[in-house]
């Protein structure tokens, strides 16, 4: 006889997987039968189905999507009422680049038909071979990119030389935004790029900062945009010396187009529209 243990124990079972079947001549018995088909036709009335977590860079709290929302609507009414606002942004953020990056099993599938046999591949992991990737740009392309060195950290001090160099950058290749200082920086939230000095260097030299939401990657151009494509162009592909990683990505950062660096800021602006949207949540 089933107990109520036992009972509960096959709704939870098969809220889970109602893909589970029992037959009524089952050695169960009754009672089994009986709670299958209530759980079933409970499922079938509320509309249930089996779901799994899906992955946020971070559960974020109330003030945090409000954060989101507050900025993004900023952000939008600043590129509708000044036509020159986003070709004036200059973004930037870092990311490690390695010697081998393993394809991802969807860039690794092959033809077959139903008689070949299945396909098996070794489980491989990232190279301990890599260098660090700071890179900056705007609608036009690339401004500025810069490899830290093996075994230097991206402190204030780090930073700040980095930020000497784009500026440098933008007065060498970035005429029409030098003269009048007409460029705003945009980076997140990390230590570096928030700490005294950092800021007190921006403001010896007029330059503004544009607000990025904390924990928000996918309001962050390098992150859905630069850094993913290459990322995937660079899976795959294997460099046994650093210098190798620095010449392949630099190789990489310059194919991409105008025309691509452009399209990635006409979706950050339609990222600012989903985020309003979703009332601060992660809306991808």
């Amino acid at each position: 006889m089933a107990t109520e243990w036992d009972m509960w124990q096959l709704c939870t079972s098969v809220c889970a997987k109602p893909e589970v079947s029992i037959s009524p001549h089952s050695p169960c018995g009754g009672p089994w039968v009986n709670a299958y088909n209530s759980v079933h036709r409970i499922s079938r009335w509320r509309r249930m189905r089996h779901v799994t977590a899906k992955f946020v860079p971070r559960l974020l709290t109330a003030e945090q999507k409000d954060d989101r929302v507050s900025i993004c609507t900023e952000l939008h009414d600043r590129a509708q009422n000044d036509p020159n606002f986003m070709s004036s942004v200059i973004t930037g953020d870092k990311c490690w680049v390695y010697g081998y990056d393993p394809e991802t099993k969807q860039m690794s599938s092959q033809w077959s038909t139903s008689s070949s046999p299945q396909l098996k591949k070794a489980w491989q992991v990232k190279s301990n071979i890599k260098n660090m990737l700071i890179a900056f740009f705007d609608t036009d392309g690339l401004v500025h990119h810069v490899f830290v060195p093996t075994g230097q950290t991206v402190n204030k001090e780090f930073y700040k030389t980095v930020l000497q160099c784009l500026r440098d950058a933008v007065r060498r290749h970035c005429r029409e935004k030098w003269p009048s200082s007409n460029w705003i920086l945009h980076h997140d939230n990390a230590p570096a790029h928030r700490a005294v000095t950092t800021n007190e260097f921006l403001a010896k030299h007029n330059t503004p900062l544009l607000p990025q939401p904390p924990y928000s990657p996918d309001l962050a151009p390098c992150h859905f945009f630069l850094f993913p494509q290459l990322e995937k162009i660079m899976k795959g592909r294997q460099f046994n010396y650093v210098e190798d990683i620095q010449a392949n990505t630099t190789r990489q950062l310059r194919a991409s187009t105008k025309s691509d660096y452009q399209r990635c800021f006409r979706q950050w602006q339609e990222r600012w529209n989903k985020c309003i949207r979703a009332q601060g949540h992660y809306f991808e």
